[in-house]
């Protein structure tokens, strides 16, 4: 230690700056604030280990609140020197010192305290180490461990630790779908002649991919436990013919359907359609929404409740207190990651073991969807219908933004739609972008000819109504919206899409507002206008939209750049939190967990086995409860 002293600068600021100096130089420790326990900390003359971030100011270099420690425990201390240590995020660095000779003490005398949960054949047989060893490992590793596998996650400990989390959400899931499993469910006639009835229901042949899917749906039916069934598909692939297929088996049973969608416009939609397709049945078609008047709401709740109402086409609304069923067979839940998992089973409970339908146009990456659904089979619809034609993707910066606006102008001119979709609904003085309401009025400058709609959530159903219908209607050229089109608005005549602000969409949401074009023969477009401040993350994504459409492919992308957190909201999904697992890099061992998870739930389905009361008491811990899920479906 050479010298320390308080500076003082501007405005009275007070700085506690010690010059330290060896053999090779001189350097300053630096703090924001002063007083007599730091120069405590920095007596002259004696030697000192300081360690922290090196950095060059106008004082020359410095290490700004580094961590101090006399040079003479650097040889007594097993804590703090002479070996790997850890740095716990989200604490300061002057706070790494207690907390370190916290864990130290904890892993010292507790680690073997820990009962390990995992069977030891499992453990043996995917060569994992014991869970005390796994966190004696991770918090201070042996000398030989190599840093760069313990800064990427990829030490043995972690792989331990992280087909531990696999392994306890797949057991969690397993469970919940041997629940489903050992209910009794429907046995609904699906045989040949009432699948004739319901496919002759539609004005168009099945695919090869839908028909396919629709065998496995009336195989499930058929049986005499509740089905359980996620279908996935691409925006268009014709995942609404399937639910019309289901929905008429039930309906020739005798029984009642309910179809929940996460928004009012969407709703519609599947209302307007069930009741077209369904009408040769005699099934009266009911929609239920939170914005229904009260008259209204009490007529459509008697009719349920007496049978009158066949199928309830809503939102939310339909899980209300009150809605009741007489007699309900199937639930068709569409855009599933909208809706938690226990919205899923409220709605399931309003019946005695119903079949459940879950519909996405999200495409989700196969790690996602055996962690998100485990619980359910899944179907995939991997093939688009005849007539569906390619949509062509560029990108444009602000200053290339004339050049797309005059392809829309040449769209217009064919006597094409167009829609403009923007990421805010007003002005917001945290995020400098232009909003659909001032949108609307420069577009009208751009293009003086054209009859532009605006379309946004805050408007009132009516209004949102009238304005889709007049844009369906061709009434209207160009609909300025925000992400409210993103599922549901099917207008065949829209050929072109322009999406402002880019790159402050996810991946999976520009594939979804993308699918709205393309919906009819002519060659469809989809301009991605980005601003000029895009991370290179975001140029990233923009570039895959521009390569790829296919839905699979783009997902699996937007989980590598994204995270599963983000990509779906995990945390709405009623399945427990990863810490150490990460679903982009880990896919085998996830394989390994649920196939290890399923064999012993075949084995024991309860889980009674004294061998298996060790999984039982982490379960609970892992899943905090949401296990009772397991008991309703």
């Amino acid at each position: 230690m050479k010298r320390a002293e308080e500076q003082y600068g501007r405005g009275g600021r007070r700085t506690f700056r010690a010059v330290l100096s060896d053999s090779t130089g001189s350097i300053a420790a630096t703090h924001f604030q002063s007083g007599a326990w730091l120069k405590a900390k920095y007596p002259i003359g004696r030697r000192l280990v300081v360690s922290g971030e090196v950095r060059q100011s106008s004082w020359g270099w410095e290490i700004p609140h580094p961590e101090v420690e006399p040079a003479d425990d650097a040889d007594s201390s097993p804590v703090h020197f002479n070996r790997i240590v850890p740095v716990y995020p989200g604490f300061e660095r002057h706070e790494q010192r207690n907390l370190r000779e916290l864990a130290f003490k904890i892993a010292a005398g507790f680690a073997d305290a820990l009962e390990e949960p995992l069977p030891d054949e499992v453990r043996e047989r995917h060569h994992l180490m014991s869970l005390a060893d796994a966190l004696r490992y991770l918090h201070f590793p042996p000398a030989d461990a190599p840093l760069t596998a313990l800064d990427a996650h990829a030490s043995p400990a972690h792989h331990r630790l992280a087909f531990d989390e696999l392994f306890f959400l797949q057991l969690g899931l397993a469970l919940r779908r041997q629940g489903v499993k050992v209910q009794p469910g429907i046995p609904f006639d699906a045989s040949a002649e009432r699948q004739a009835v319901a496919a002759a229901l539609l004005p168009f042949q099945l695919t090869g991919a839908q028909a396919r899917v629709v065998g496995q749906v009336s195989r499930d039916m058929a049986k005499a436990e509740p089905m359980n069934r996620l279908v996935q598909g691409d925006v268009g692939s014709g995942k609404t013919a399937v639910a019309l297929i289901a929905a008429a088996l039930a309906l020739q049973d005798g029984f009642q359907v309910a179809v929940m969608a996460p928004t009012e416009i969407l709703a519609e939609q599947h209302h307007r359609t069930f009741s077209k397709m369904l009408a040769p049945l005699g099934a009266k078609v009911s929609l239920i929404t939170g914005s229904a008047a009260p008259r209204a709401r009490k007529q459509q709740r008697e009719g349920l409740a007496n049978g009158v109402v066949r199928v309830a086409v809503g939102t939310h609304a339909l899980i209300q207190e009150g809605v009741e069923f007489q007699r309900l067979g199937l639930v068709v839940i569409d855009e599933q990651h909208r809706f938690g998992v226990m919205q899923r089973h409220t709605l399931m409970a309003k019946g005695p073991r119903p079949d459940t339908l879950v519909m996405t146009a999200t495409p989700i990456p196969r790690t996602l969807a055996m962690t998100l659904y485990g619980d359910l089979d899944v179907s995939v619809i991997d093939q688009l219908p005849p007539g569906r034609t390619p949509i062509e993707t560029r990108i444009f910066n602000e200053k290339a933004r004339p050049r797309a606006y005059q392809a829309v102008q040449g769209e217009l001119d064919q006597g094409h739609q167009a829609y403009v979709v923007y990421p805010l609904v007003e002005e917001s003085e945290k995020v400098d972008l232009s909003d659909a309401t001032q949108g609307a009025q420069k577009l009208q400058l751009e293009f003086p000819q054209a009859r532009i709609g605006l379309l946004h959530g805050r408007m009132k159903n009516d209004e949102k109504e009238a304005v889709m219908a007049a844009f369906r209607d061709r009434q209207l050229d160009i609909l300025v919206c925000t992400t409210v089109v993103e599922v549901g608005v099917d207008v065949p005549n829209a050929s072109v899409m322009v999406i402002e602000g880019a790159e402050r969409f996810g991946l999976s949401q520009l594939h979804q507002l993308r699918g709205r074009v393309g919906r009819g023969a002519a060659k469809s477009w989809c301009f991605l206008i980005a601003g000029y401040a895009r991370s290179q993350i975001a140029t990233t994504r923009l570039k895959v939209m521009e390569e790829s459409n296919d839905g699979f492919v783009i997902a699996e992308k937007d989980l590598e750049l994204r995270g599963p957190g983000e990509f779906l909201g995990t945390r709405q999904s009623g399945v427990p939190e990863l810490a150490v697992a990460n679903l982009g890099r880990d896919q085998a061992l996830l394989a390994e967990a649920q196939d290890e998870a399923r064999a012993i739930v075949a084995r024991d389905p309860e889980l009674l086995l004294p061998a298996h009361q060790r999984l039982v008491r982490a379960l609970e811990e892992r899943w905090e409860g949401r296990l009772k899920l397991a008991r309703v479906g």
